[in-house]
């Protein structure tokens, strides 16, 4: 039985070594330009009916939450459909690696938020750069298992949240585009980088 047990931990081990050294071909590019295309319409929604977004802080945040879990569940929808199709026998393990990567900086996110609303809404307008530059993490934190030139998207979105913190510092308002433009422009990045990147293989999934 011991052996048993040894056995089946060390195929565990090889699987898992296997897909820390295996391109994670999981994220759709499609889906990922919509989530951007989600980004642009909350931004246009909002810059059109929310007169006032730092005095509606929580009206905003619950518009970008809402377009936040859309666009999580879309990509994670895909994203096991896909690991299905392109990894086989590794795909529970690559699922494994690419949520470990990425979920810390996700409830970071979470967690800053809740604490910012609960505690210190008048710090609010450091949300969209403090997300921003934490999705930048995220993603340098899976460019082990991705296209090396993800890290481009990593360092627009690290770039892009630094430089909304320092405008809105100006201000201490609230903009659906400080929140929405670099997430549009990221998540185009993003979706360019993996298509040119699974181009070839996606094409032969192709009907």
């Amino acid at each position: 039985m011991r052996d048993l047990q040894k056995a089946l931990a060390d195929i565990g081990s090889i699987r898992q070594q296997l897909a820390a050294g295996t391109m994670f071909r999981g994220f759709g590019p499609a889906v990922v330009a919509v989530t951007g295309l989600l980004a642009a319409a909350t931004a246009t929604a909002q810059s059109l009916w929310l007169a006032d977004p730092t005095h509606q802080p929580l009206a905003f945040l619950a518009a970008w939450a809402a377009t936040a879990i859309a666009g999580a569940a879309l990509i994670g929808a895909e994203m096991i459909a896909r690991t299905r199709r392109h990894h086989a026998g590794l795909a529970d393990a690559m699922l494994h690696n690419a949520v470990e990567q990425s979920l810390p900086a996700g409830l970071a996110g979470m967690a800053i938020g809740i604490v910012l609303v609960t505690f210190a809404p008048e710090t609010l307008w450091m949300l969209p750069g403090l997300w921003q530059i934490l999705l930048g993490l995220g993603i340098f934190a899976s460019v082990r298992s991705l296209p090396p030139a993800v890290g481009l998207a990593g360092v627009w979105y690290v770039a892009a949240g630094v430089f909304v913190l320092a405008l809105s510092s100006q201000t201490q308002a609230l903009s659906p585009w400080t929140m929405g433009l670099p997430f549009v422009v990221g998540q185009l990045m993003l979706a360019a980088i993996l298509h040119y990147a699974y181009g070839d293989v996606d094409d032969e999934d192709a009907p």
